[in-house]
């Protein structure tokens, strides 16, 4: 029994340290991943396609008629003609308020009803408007929901939307 013991104590001095077995690990981290994959919630984006007017100097003469602006402001959305000036405005009472923007369908549908074939109007945003808003009267411009029996329809207003920047107030020349 003492010739064992000592044995045993000779082996455990020589004994070659334990191996890290790494195979186990990677089946569990594969089986993880894939468990993680199967049940991740993968979120819908949606893209609006803009044309934005082109940079070059060839530009076609536009007809004549109607251009429609819609200028976004911190207090007001005023829809205009980029010829003759301003066609309506919808004031906000405050800040804390949001946008008229029924009123803007509504108005966007009487000048889509006298222009039937016109698609194009630019959105002209002043400084520090919050996204949320912008893309709000965005789909207020190029959509309206008509309601057709039991169904609500989608109609289209003015699907080509430009953006730039709105005219200061203060500037000379600038429609207020």
């Amino acid at each position: 029994m003492r010739r064992n013991y000592a044995m045993r104590k000779l082996e455990r001095r020589h004994r070659k340290p334990a191996e890290l077995l790494l195979v186990p690990m990677i089946d569990i981290f594969t089986v993880l991943v894939t468990f993680l994959l199967m049940t991740a919630v993968f979120s819908r984006t949606v893209i609006l396609e803009l044309k934005l007017p082109s940079q070059s100097a060839d530009s076609v003469p536009l007809p004549p008629g109607l251009r429609l602006e819609v200028l976004l402001r911190q207090n007001m959305v005023q829809v205009a003609d980029s010829n003759s000036g301003p066609l309506k405005t919808f004031p906000r009472k405050d800040r804390s308020q949001p946008y008229d923007l029924a009123g803007l369908a509504a108005f966007l549908q009487e000048v889509k009803a006298k222009y039937p074939d016109m698609t194009d109007a630019t959105l002209l945003l002043e400084k520090d408007i919050p996204y949320d808003s912008l893309v709000q009267v965005m789909d207020a411009m190029r959509l309206v929901e008509q309601r057709q029996g039991t169904q609500l329809v989608q109609a289209e207003l003015f699907p080509n939307v430009s953006i730039g920047d709105a005219p200061e107030i203060d500037a000379p020349g600038a429609r207020p």
